[in-house]
């Protein structure tokens, strides 16, 4: 998520503990990590219930791992909403920072553009 410089300037700013946990959570969320593990669960979950492994608590259908599946669904895709959300913040920051240097790059190549006219017209 994150191919920008970290020395850049609208990188500096501080995000409170809960917009951090938010990105971290997110970043998570949408690895390959986050997918895998949630394969692992979902199979040990069936296991366990099919194979009664221990106490059958959720017999087919699994009526209680849908509901847990949608209850991590509920609560991963506002924070995932929220640290994009965020990310947009920072990329307009950034695109506004950009903005307002190259202008100044520009300022200061016409000054030295008009010097160095200045310095050919005095030598001819």
């Amino acid at each position: 998520m994150k191919n920008h410089s970290n020395n850049h300037p609208i990188n500096r700013h501080r995000w409170s503990l809960t917009q951090r946990i938010a990105d971290k959570l997110s970043s998570f969320a949408g690895s390959w990590g986050f997918i895998f593990s949630l394969i692992v669960f979902v199979l040990m979950w069936t296991a366990i219930n099919i194979y009664e492994i221990i106490e059958k608590f959720d017999p087919y259908p699994f009526v209680f791992l849908n509901l847990v599946l949608a209850i991590i669904t509920a609560i991963i895709a506002p924070i995932i909403l929220m640290s994009q959300n965020r990310e947009n913040q920072r990329d307009r920051q950034r695109a506004e920072y950009d903005y307002q240097l190259n202008k100044k790059a520009e300022r200061e190549i016409e000054q030295i553009k008009k010097q160095l006219d200045r310095i050919e017209r005095k030598i001819r």
